[in-house]
C-alpha cells in the first residue's frame, strides 16, 4: 500500500489551528466527514473510542489518529500539519504539529496494520518530517508525503 492510495491532494491542510487535542480531533471528524459524506459524531466517536486506549501520538511530533468505521469503504487519509504545535499526550511528551488522520473499513483484516505501517514509516522519517515542516502549502505537503513531484515543497 501507497500513501497515494489513502491520501488525496484535496485531503492535506496546511496551518491547521487547533488549541488542543479535542479541538484537533474534532476538527479532523469534521473534514473527514464532509470529504467522505459521513456524519461528523460517527467519526470524532471512533477517534475518541482509540484515543481512549492509548494516545495516537506516535513521538517526534508526529500523530497518527484511527479508527475503524462501518460507512469507510476504503481506506482514507487526512495530513495536517498544524500552525502551532499542541500537546497530544504523545508517548515521548513532545508536542505535536505533524498529524495524518486514518480511517478505515471494519473487517478489512490486516490492510488497516499496512495503511498505518506505510504512513508511519513516512512520517516517522526524520528527513521526511523536517522537510514536511519546511513545507510552503498543501500541494508542498502532499508531494513529500507521497513521494511524488506535483510541486516544489
Amino acid at each position: 500500500m501507497t500513501i497515494d492510495e489513502i491520501l488525496a491532494p484535496a485531503d492535506v491542510v496546511h496551518g491547521l489551528r487547533a488549541a488542543n487535542k479535542k479541538t484537533l480531533l474534532k476538527e479532523l471528524a469534521n473534514l473527514s466527514s464532509l470529504a467522505l459524506g459521513l456524519y461528523p459524531g460517527d467519526v470524532l466517536g471512533a477517534l475518541a473510542r482509540r484515543e481512549d486506549l492509548g494516545s495516537t501520538g506516535v513521538g517526534d511530533g508526529v500523530a497518527l489518529p484511527h479508527a475503524r468505521l462501518e460507512a469507510v469503504r476504503q481506506p482514507f487519509g487526512l495530513l495536517a500539519r498544524l500552525r502551532e504545535p499542541i500537546d497530544f499526550e504523545a508517548v515521548d511528551e513532545r508536542p505535536v504539529d505533524l498529524v495524518f488522520l486514518l480511517l478505515l473499513p471494519t473487517g478489512d483484516g490486516g490492510d488497516h496494520l499496512n495503511a498505518l505501517a506505510c504512513v508511519a514509516r513516512r512520517l516517522r522519517d526524520p528527513e521526511i518530517a523536517a522537510a514536511l515542516r519546511g513545507a510552503r502549502d498543501a500541494t508542498g505537503l502532499y508531494s513529500l508525503v507521497s513521494g511524488r513531484s506535483l510541486s516544489k515543497a
